[in-house]
């Protein structure tokens, strides 16, 4: 195992988002579409694994994504990028809740989303992203 960090991102309230604007949660829309292709764009800038929730066909709600070797430098890097995501979904008219964790990682990708909380460093990182959630969400917390 590496020491890096792993990165969840999540959509706030996506349900009743969809319900509001009359859209079909299994399908892209405007808010999905451009989160699968933000996490694209950042995977590739970073070098980041995918490790869960990546989805082109229905869209991605939520994503878990991990990088070995990260340093402080680095780090800020991805906070910027993270804000930056942050305020396009938030310009699109949805919130998102980001969590990173810095530890160690596997940067092993997984197939069923109960493997993907399996990892230590990712269960720490779900517990940051839940409890924010709950105090409103659409922020980016590092720990």
């Amino acid at each position: 195992m590496d020491v890096g960090c792993t990165i969840i991102m999540d959509l706030d309230r996506f349900a009743e988002y969809t319900l509001r604007k009359g859209l079909n949660q299994y399908k892209p829309n405007i808010i999905t579409g451009t989160l699968t292709h933000l996490v694209e764009e950042f995977i590739e800038k970073f070098h980041a694994v995918h490790i869960f929730g990546l989805d082109e066909e229905r869209g991605t709600e939520e994503v878990i994504l991990e990088l070995p070797y990260v340093d402080e430098e680095l780090l800020e890097k991805i906070r910027l990028e993270l804000e930056r995501i942050r305020r396009v979904i938030e310009k699109l008219g949805g919130s998102i809740t980001i969590a990173v964790s810095t530890g160690p990682v596997t940067c092993k990708p997984v197939g069923k989303r109960r493997e993907a909380y399996m990892d230590f460093n990712r269960r720490k990182a779900s517990k940051i992203l839940r409890r924010a959630k709950r105090r409103g969400g659409n922020r980016v917390i590092i720990f």
